[in-house]
């Protein structure tokens, strides 16, 4: 594995009534910039942040903080009753490490909680942006197909074995070093032309291994949870997100359809869809350096209290 820059500032930090449960953060870049959250796919954690937007958070001088959910990682296990009850913690994160406005990207399952968080603290986001992300497969602005639709069939085993499920995993992934690279080898082999492209680049393969040594073994619930919220009601309509949303998605997705990212963004207020050609579910990481030029655009522009700041 080619060396990987470990964060600047990494650890955990407290949330929840009396603060019993934690959180855990990777940081990178510069303390001083603007902050982005960079919010991970399913599965995934705080270091699923690619190389190359770890080196630019450095070279252009912004905050690049990525979170754990809880059951992966450093976080406690925790059941939210929606997706809405995140932005609970993820207000509570932010204090703690003294952030009052922000950017944030969400990748895959991590868009939900984009959204939420946009949604919900309307006044400390600059600007949003989604890869990929989950869209809502129940209720009034469901849409069906994709992998989250065939994974609601699994959600009542895991509203009672997710727990156990997850700790299996940990043990496996504890002891899985040796054939995670060779593991991820094939799951690029079995994926699309541009996902297994990206795979095979040396700083992608680094990145993921590092997030799953680093996040799965020691906690794997996260992931069994988020499919779990997906199929629920999120605690919020889509079309009560005010911020302005830049929604990527590759339009050879195999995992999230084109066409959910074509139904979010008709149900944003404020969006756009950015189209990514030829490309597949986690191939939009490569990306990634102008989905934050983008974001950190908009702090450029004077506060505002609609929508149209994030443009």
């Amino acid at each position: 594995m080619i060396p990987i820059d470990r964060p600047k500032l990494e650890g955990s930090i407290a949330v929840g009534d009396k603060r019993r449960r934690r959180i855990g953060f990777s940081e990178f870049g510069s303390p001083g910039g603007p902050a982005v959250v960079w919010l991970h796919g399913t599965p995934g954690a705080r270091r699923q942040i690619p190389t190359e937007a770890r080196e630019y958070a450095e070279t252009r001088g912004f905050r690049l903080i990525g979170l754990d959910r809880p059951g992966v990682g450093s976080s406690t296990p925790h059941r939210y009753e929606s997706i809405a009850d995140f932005t609970l913690d993820f207000q509570t994160v932010l204090n703690t490490l003294g952030v009052d406005r922000f950017s944030v990207i969400g990748l895959s399952g991590g868009g939900p909680y984009s959204l939420a968080v946009s949604r919900f603290l309307p006044d400390r986001v600059v600007s949003t942006g989604i890869v990929g992300g989950v869209a809502p497969v129940n209720g009034p602005d469901g849409i069906r197909g994709g992998a989250v639709d065939l994974a609601q069939f699994a959600v009542p085993l895991l509203n009672v074995a997710s727990r156990p499920i997850g700790s299996v995993l940990s043990t496996v992934l504890g002891f899985a070093r040796p054939i995670a690279d060779p593991a991820i080898s094939l799951y690029g082999r079995l994926s699309p032309e541009a996902d297994r492209e990206l795979l095979s680049r040396p700083e992608f393969r680094a990145m993921f291994l590092d997030d799953l040594l680093h996040g799965g073994s020691r906690r794997m619930e996260a992931p069994f949870a988020d499919l779990q919220l997906f199929v629920r009601d999120w605690g919020f309509r889509i079309s009560d997100v005010d911020a302005y949303v830049h929604w990527w998605h590759g339009d050879a997705d195999n995992i999230i359809p084109f066409a959910h990212g074509e139904h979010m963004v008709k149900l944003l207020p404020h969006a756009e869809l950015h189209p990514l050609a030829g490309q597949s579910h986690i191939s939009g990481l490569g990306h990634s350096i102008e989905m934050l030029d983008i974001l950190l655009a908009a702090w450029d522009r004077p506060a505002a209290g609609s929508g149209d700041a994030g443009r």
